[in-house]
């Protein structure tokens, strides 16, 4: 048996929703609602960001290979797009202006408004204001869009590596970035 595991396009979306809450309440429990949180990263005071979000990385990428090797999740199913050189890095720049002046990015802005926050609910409507800009921009900015194809991209593939060793270096990483992490917030909180 392989996933998906649930008939129907309602369904899926149903357990989509479900998982997004999810994902959303832990967000929120981690303090990542706060734009004042997600500042503090940038300047070494606290790292939580940085701690979250890996953890949900190494989560998924864990889940993924095992479910794999258990047979219940078919690897060749998983769609992964196509990467955009180009495109994708002045996306990206976009991105990072928009989180540097919103204090907040999308998933974290979503928790912000759910939570009642202003700053949360007028970075949303930002986001969605652009996203309605985009859309209708969309026939001067496509020769962009389209531009510097690269093909399907994955680490296994840029590393030459196994996806096992890849998920296995992963792991490693992300280990090293807590251990450095917390040695950053100490040394902020002058322990260290």
């Amino acid at each position: 048996m392989t996933f998906p595991l649930l008939p129907g396009d309602a369904a899926s979306l149903a357990v989509a929703l479900a998982i997004g809450a999810a994902f959303g309440w832990c967000l929120e429990r981690a303090g990542l609602g706060s734009a004042r949180k997600l500042a503090a990263q940038f300047y070494g005071r606290d790292l939580t960001v940085l701690k979250v979000m890996f953890s949900a990385i190494v989560t998924a990428a864990l889940g993924v290979f095992w479910l794999s090797r258990l047979g219940v999740l078919d690897l060749a199913r998983v769609y992964v797009p196509e990467t955009h050189v180009l495109p994708q890095a002045v996306g990206g720049a976009v991105f990072g202006v928009g989180m540097v002046m919103g204090g907040l990015c999308p998933g974290t802005s979503c928790v912000a408004a759910a939570a009642g926050r202003r700053d949360g609910l007028a970075v949303v409507a930002g986001m969605l204001a652009g996203v309605l800009v985009f859309a209708e921009a969309f026939p001067l900015v496509q020769p962009l869009y389209e531009s510097t194809p690269a093909g399907v991209l994955t680490f296994p593939d840029l590393l030459h590596l196994g996806y096992g060793a890849t998920v296995a270096l992963v792991v490693a990483m992300a280990l090293g970035a807590f251990a450095a992490a917390e040695r950053i917030e100490a040394r902020a909180r002058g322990w260290g």
